[in-house]
């Protein structure tokens, strides 16, 4: 019964949250970077072994500006431990990944429905974090349509052997997603998080999933 009740009020706690959470607001780019997988990153951003929920690639300022609707929220480490409470006993992985967690930045970026976001600028994301020297580990299609495909990438934030973070970016015809996670995590709890707190749902795609 308790589990039944908790399993209703997670989408409740989920919509305060995010109700207070903060607005995106970002200051104008620098111009966007040609995606590479062969660059390498610069002095500035090589070494960054730390998922900084407050920042975001330069590009993803340039395509908010061409969305028609913008959503943006954070999500601290007080807010995800009173959604972790109301977890049922039955989701044991989740509750455990969710402590690890010290947040999630989520940006979602809609385009109109005769519009779609600036590959060349979507690239750039790509780049920025390559740049800054996080892995690479999934690259996902997914063939849905003209409406409905969608291109999933993530990035773990390796300090040494340790994973301190990933980025989910989903590119769809119509929309951009781009989810941060701060912590200390591993890639199976990546896959844990896919589906909570506006962390989008992707396929593991050969993801590494060792602990």
């Amino acid at each position: 019964m308790m589990n039944r009740i908790a399993q209703r009020a997670i989408p409740v706690v989920t919509v305060i949250l995010l109700g207070s959470a903060l607005g995106l607001a970002q200051a104008a780019g620098t111009p966007p970077l040609p995606y590479s997988e062969n660059a390498q990153p610069s002095p500035a951003d090589a070494g960054l072994s730390q998922a900084i929920l407050e920042w975001t690639p330069p590009a993803l300022s340039a395509l908010g500006s061409e969305a028609v609707a913008k959503e943006s929220f954070t999500l601290d480490r007080t807010m995800l431990a009173a959604a972790a409470g109301l977890i049922p006993d039955s989701d044991a992985d989740l509750r455990q990944t969710v402590a690890k967690l010290d947040g999630v930045s989520v940006h979602v970026l809609r385009f109109a429905a005769d519009g779609q976001a600036d590959p060349s600028q979507v690239n750039a994301i790509r780049a920025a974090y390559h740049l800054r020297g996080w892995k690479h580990v999934l690259t996902s299609t997914n063939l849905g349509g003209a409406a409905h495909s969608d291109i999933t990438d993530v990035w773990l934030v390796m300090d040494g052997t340790n994973v301190r973070g990933g980025v989910v970016l989903v590119e769809s015809p119509k929309s951009l997603t781009l989810a941060t996670v701060a912590g200390n995590l591993s890639p199976v709890d990546m896959l844990h998080l896919r589906g909570h707190f506006g962390i989008p749902r992707f396929d593991d795609g050969g993801m590494p999933a060792t602990r």
